[in-house]
C-alpha cells in the first residue's frame, strides 16, 4: 500500500511538472516576400535568394523586423563578402526606432560582426547611444548607470578567434530580463546585465559600400540565413 501511495504521488508530481513546461517552437523569420521585415530608411536593398537574406547598401543600414521582441533566443548564420573595401555587419536587437532630421533611424543594442584585424565579432555595441559596451574601446565606450554588470570583462583570444571569415558563422543572442548573452559559433563572447531596453526590434546590418555608392555595382554583399527566434 505504501509503495502504491508513493507511486501515486510520483505520478501527480510528474503531471504537474509536465504542465509547467512549455515547448517553444522556433519561428523562421525568412520567407520569399520578407513579410516579417520593413525598410525604415530611404536606401538599402534586401532580397530573398535561395533561402537567404541578401543585403546591399550605399551607407550604414539596418533592415528591421515589423514586430518587437522582449525575451527571446535569436539564432542566425552570417556570411561576409571577400572584398578589399571596408566591410562590416551586425544584428540589432531590442532596437528602438527614432525620428531624426534625416528620417527614421534604428538605435540600440547590436551584436557586431567584425572581420577586421581587431576581431571584435560578438561584442556588444550600442548604436547611436553609448557605443562600445563590450569590449571597452579607448575613446568610444560610454557605459552609464543602466550598464549593471559585465560577466565577461576580458576580451580573450578564444572570443577573438570565434569568428571565421569567409565562412558561415552561427550567431546566438539570448535576452532574458536585463540579462544579455551573445555566442559566436558556440563561444560565449558577451554576458552582461543592462537595463536600458526591455523590448524592441531586430535588425540586420549592411555597413555600406563605397563602391556601390560610386559605381552602382558591388560584390560587397552580406548574407544571412536560418534566422529563427524563440520567444518566452
Amino acid at each position: 500500500m505504501k509503495n502504491l501511495t508513493r507511486y501515486f504521488y510520483i505520478l501527480i508530481s510528474l503531471s504537474l511538472l509536465a504542465g509547467c513546461v512549455t515547448t517553444a517552437t522556433p519561428k523562421n523569420l525568412l520567407d520569399p516576400t520578407l513579410s516579417e521585415f520593413h525598410n525604415i530608411y530611404d536606401y538599402g536593398d534586401a532580397q530573398y535568394v535561395d533561402g537567404e537574406l541578401v543585403l546591399q547598401a550605399t551607407k550604414n543600414w539596418f533592415f528591421m523586423t515589423q514586430k518587437t521582441y522582449a525575451d527571446f533566443i535569436l539564432t542566425a548564420e552570417v556570411l561576409l563578402p571577400d572584398v578589399t573595401e571596408y566591410s562590416n555587419s551586425g544584428i540589432m536587437f531590442r532596437s528602438q526606432i527614432r525620428n531624426s532630421e534625416k528620417g527614421p533611424m534604428a538605435i540600440g543594442y547590436q551584436v557586431d560582426i567584425d572581420p577586421s584585424d581587431r576581431k571584435w565579432t560578438g561584442g556588444l555595441f550600442d548604436q547611436s547611444r553609448r557605443l562600445w559596451l563590450h569590449p571597452i574601446h579607448s575613446t568610444r565606450s560610454h557605459p552609464d548607470e543602466h550598464f549593471l554588470l559585465n560577466y565577461t570583462p576580458t576580451w580573450t583570444t578564444t572570443m577573438a578567434n570565434a569568428y571565421k571569415h569567409l565562412e558561415w558563422n552561427h550567431i546566438r543572442i539570448e535576452c532574458r530580463g536585463n540579462e544579455i548573452k551573445i555566442y559566436v559559433n558556440d563561444v560565449l563572447t558577451t554576458h552582461v546585465l543592462d537595463n536600458t531596453d526591455a523590448e524592441g526590434y531586430i535588425g540586420f546590418q549592411h555597413h555600406g559600400s563605397k563602391t556601390l555608392r560610386e559605381t552602382g555595382q558591388s560584390n560587397n554583399v552580406v548574407r544571412f540565413r536560418n534566422i529563427n527566434v524563440i520567444e518566452f
